[in-house]
Parts: C-alpha cells; structure tokens; sequence
C-alpha cells in the first residue's frame, strides 16, 4: 500500500516509527507536512497538492495533527477523505476529540464514568458551578488546553474562584472537575487499535505535581487493566469514533473514570513501558481495514 503520514516532522518518535513499521511490512511511506498542503476544492474532482505535486495513489492517511494546528490538519484530512483515501482517524473523530466538552459530552451519552464536571459562562454562577463539583479541592481546566497545559489544581473555594476570574477574564472557556484525590496523581494510559486495548501503562506524576504527563517529569509502568477498566477504554475511543486512541483514565472510588481521549497519542512511552511493537499494530490495522471510501462518520458532523 501506499501511505501518507500527516506530521509536522520526521523526526518526531511517533512519526518516525510508523515510518519504520510500514516499510518493514513492505509498504510505500511517505511524510507530509499539513501545513505545506495546499488544496484544489472542487466536486467533480477534489486534489492536493504538496510542494508544488499533486498528491495521488495513496490508499491510507495517518494523521499525527498537533492540537495547535487541528483546523488546517482536518481540512487537510477531509480532502484526502474526500478523495476516498482511507483514514486511521477520521476527521470528525478528530475534531471530536480535541473539542473536550463535546468529547465529554459524547461520552455522558454513552453511559462511560467521568470526573463531575461543571461548565457555565457567566461568573455569577461560580458558586454554584463549584457546589456542584463537590467543592474545593478540585480541577480547573482550559478547554483549548492539551498535554497539561492549563490545568489548575485549586485547593480552596478561594483559589477555585481567583482562578476562574482570571480565566473569565482572559475570555477564555473552561471545565470545573471533581479532583480524585485516592488516584494518588497516577493516571493509566490506554492504547486502543481497532476496538481492544493492546497496551497500557500508569502514569505517576513525581512529587509535588498533580499533573502525570510523561514530558512534565511523570514515570511510566506497565500496568494490567482490570475488565472494567478495558471495557470503559474501549467504549470511550469508539464513543469518539477513533480507530486509535489513547484513553487517559483516572482510578477512582466508584470505578474508572475517562479523564480525556486523544486522538494523536504518542507512542514512545506506551512502547518503552510495555515492549510492544504499537506502530506494527497500528500498520496492522490499516491493512485488515483499508477501503477506498470507507468512512463512518460522513455527514455527521
């Protein structure tokens, strides 16, 4: 087969071993930049071109799109849709996921354990947001935010207020969450491929941080998953509509609860901490579902 990567760089762990996966099972690979696509939008016959070529013949598009980039990658991803190339996540799966209300909210319909979480827009209702979260301490977090950034522990109704003013201010929209004291700043990231869990591992966030994410000086292990814990991974990534996932779950009291579902997520922890060759299974998966035109999430928004 003949794939695209969509990456900002090669050089890039994640990139550069799904590079290395596809050519070991023989197939054809190509690196592209999102940014340098630039797209012919018609209905008769949608194109992309790249570097001044047009981009033609490829059965797959993985998507590696940074959160800072989500609208251009997506377009960019739709297009290749559009042109009945066959995408590991789909576009709208995509957006899904980098939109953390809508992705909340998506998995509340679907029944999967959550943090309680507030949303309000006008600060008058701040102390009633905060009653209903269970009060201080809890989590407050920016909605545009990813890998950590943006997220607050306030350990007082004082700070949870201060903080939310100055969110309120910046103009920016935030989620108020219950903080789950008894995860002990551990969190357990799971790697869904094609609806099952092929690896997992914990993340532990080091002494004085709440924040677990590997590049904030969190530790990684392997970890086993007890059947709940699989089932809620599994139904969180489908619930989004991922084919490949990395489903952030948080141990609590009354069972696990979804923390965040990314639809990009990094394979150099997940295969350092649990030996598993990840970017073969990801290969893997593309070649037992590549059609052209296969997408299930068309014209649902």
């Amino acid at each position: 087969m003949k794939i695209a990567i969509l990456s900002r760089r090669a050089s890039i762990y994640s990139t550069r071993r799904l590079v290395e996966a596809a050519k070991a099972r023989g197939h054809e690979v190509r690196v592209i930049d999102p940014l340098r696509c630039y797209m012919n939008i018609t209905s008769h016959r949608p194109m992309i071109h790249y570097r001044g070529e047009a981009l033609e013949g490829y059965d797959a598009v993985i998507p590696r799109i940074g959160a800072s980039i989500t609208f251009y990658g997506t377009a960019v991803l739709r297009q290749f849709e559009m042109m009945g190339v066959f995408p590991l996540n789909e576009s709208v799966a995509i957006t899904r996921s980098r939109d953390k209300l809508r992705s909340l909210q998506l998995l509340s319909r679907k029944g999967i354990g959550l943090p309680v979480t507030g949303f309000a827009h006008s600060p008058d209702d701040t102390q009633d947001v905060l009653k209903m979260v269970g009060g201080a301490p809890l989590v407050i977090k920016l909605l545009e935010g990813t890998q950590g950034i943006g997220v607050v522990l306030a350990e007082t109704n004082k700070a949870a207020e201060s903080v939310i003013e100055a969110f309120w201010g910046l103009r920016a929209n935030i989620l108020v969450q219950e903080f789950i004291k008894e995860a002990g700043g551990a969190d357990i990231r799971c790697l869904v491929i094609n609806g099952k869990v092929v690896a997992a591992m914990k993340r532990q966030a080091k002494e004085g941080e709440f924040r677990s994410n590997l590049h904030r000086g969190g530790t990684a292990v392997i970890t086993k998953l007890s059947p709940s814990e699989r089932a809620t991974a599994v139904g969180a990534a489908q619930a989004i509509g991922l084919n490949v996932a990395g489903v952030d779950i948080l141990r609590s009291n009354h069972g696990p609860l979804v923390m965040e579902v990314n639809s990009s997520p990094g394979l150099e922890g997940i295969e350092k901490a649990s030996e598993k060759d990840v970017a073969g299974m990801i290969i893997g998966c593309i070649e037992e579902n590549a059609k052209p035109h296969k997408t299930r999430t068309r014209g649902k928004g």
